[in-house]
């Protein structure tokens, strides 16, 4: 990412999409949102020093276009400053159209033991177990999943009854690690469990309904600094639609703590 220019009130930023953060020919939704994320923490930091310990909170994200991967400009809007909050707005621009639309909350994460937890919130392992499916390249999501090269990630089997032609509850669960010198990056692990928060396949999957379910809208929340380690993603629903269906995603570090969050609102996958 390199600064394009820009008026004072307004960072500008160009950047590259590898082809490898797709979910076949998409953009993975949750990279265009971390990606938002560490373009409003430089701006807001090159403008504002005595906000340099605050880091992105939650992030609310309009998606208006799909973007290709490639160089892309990510627009940064200052609105808010304070000693608790900021607001920055971040629009990712491509070939002159805006097409992802972030209005991020800047605060100071949590960095001790919650006063209160309600105990684990998974029965999986801080690992994959034997039985996950890793998303290796000749795999079935493998194939299709190219963030997979980006990262080690791996499919509970229990839950994922679609992979053996099933239906089952609409849930999902699997495992995600960063590669090591992102995962020994504070900054960059705290925006990678950002994108691990959109990392589930669509859960509807599990009830026969396979395809491309384009996410309207979505809230992430950065709540904790990941331990290192494998990152756990817990995907469920409230309700599953005939046009639409809500699905949350929770992101557990090795140490079983919620680092991320997620709800997000998106359409049903075309039948097929």
């Amino acid at each position: 990412m390199r600064d394009a220019g820009g008026a004072r009130d307004v960072g500008r930023y160009r950047g590259t999409i590898d082809p490898i953060w797709t979910i076949g020919p998409k953009v993975h939704g949750g990279t265009m949102v971390a990606s938002s994320a560490a373009a409003a923490t430089r701006w807001l930091r090159a403008r504002h020093p005595e906000a340099g310990d605050m880091f992105a909170i939650s992030a609310s994200t309009d998606f208006l276009g799909a973007p290709a991967p490639g160089e892309v400009d990510y627009e940064v809007r200052i609105r808010k400053t304070g000693r608790q909050i900021c607001l920055v707005d971040v629009g990712l621009v491509q070939d002159g159209r805006t097409l992802v639309h972030t209005a991020l909350t800047f605060g100071h994460l949590d960095d001790t033991a919650p006063i209160y937890a309600p105990g684990s919130y998974t029965d999986l392992p801080a690992e994959p177990s034997p039985e996950a499916l890793g998303y290796t390249p000749d795999s079935p999501m493998g194939k299709f999943v190219h963030v997979a090269r980006g990262a080690s990630v791996a499919i509970d089997p229990v839950w994922a009854r679609f992979l053996e032609g099933e239906t089952g509850e609409p849930r999902l669960r699997l495992w995600i690690r960063p590669r090591p010198g992102d995962e020994r990056d504070p900054e960059v692990a705290s925006w990678f469990a950002m994108m691990a928060a959109d990392m589930s396949p669509p859960v509807p999957m599990n009830l026969g309904q396979v395809g491309w379910a384009p996410t309207v809208q979505m809230t992430t929340y950065l709540r904790r600094r990941p331990a290192p380690g494998w990152l756990r993603v817990v995907a469920t629903t409230h309700a599953v639609g005939e046009r639409m269906f809500d699905e949350d995603q929770l992101v557990l570090d090795s140490t079983g703590a919620v680092v991320a969050q997620s709800r997000q609102l998106a359409l049903i996958p075309q039948r097929r």
